[in-house]
């Protein structure tokens, strides 16, 4: 198996909404927080979703974790984080088969063991994050 998906994103602009309705549909418990970055929310908006906490029914197998956020000017989207060894490395690898850099590697000078995250969209426009670590 290649790289794993180790994150999901529901970002909007009222994202005590979204975790009402995701908590109401599937039965989501949030932890709230900040974000690893203002890009993505605004401060104690963000409701981290715990996928060992949400097992798929019958099979024994847990889910991703994830995070429902944002606030006024986030634009709604859906999101999900693909685990790499070097981000800024991914990034440059996106760009180079036609992708294009939306955001980071942020933080910019992480700190050893620290989460950096980034942002590309693929050459149809679709937007995917990376993770990884300072």
């Amino acid at each position: 198996m290649g790289l794993p998906v180790v994150h999901f994103e529901i970002v909007g602009a009222d994202p005590a909404r979204l975790r009402a309705f995701y908590g109401e549909l599937f039965g989501w418990d949030f932890d709230l927080g900040d974000a690893s970055t203002p890009a993505v929310s605004r401060p104690g908006e963000y409701g981290f979703v715990h996928g060992g906490a949400n097992p798929v029914p019958g099979d024994g197998a847990s889910g991703i974790n994830g995070g429902v956020a944002g606030g006024a000017g986030f634009e709604p989207r859906v999101l999900f984080y693909i685990g790499v060894p070097d981000v800024e490395a991914a990034l440059q690898e996106a760009e180079r088969l036609g992708g294009t850099r939306r955001m980071g590697p942020e933080p910019e000078h992480p700190a050893p063991g620290t989460l950096v995250v980034g942002h590309f969209a693929d050459p149809e426009g679709n937007v995917v994050g990376l993770a990884g670590t300072g």
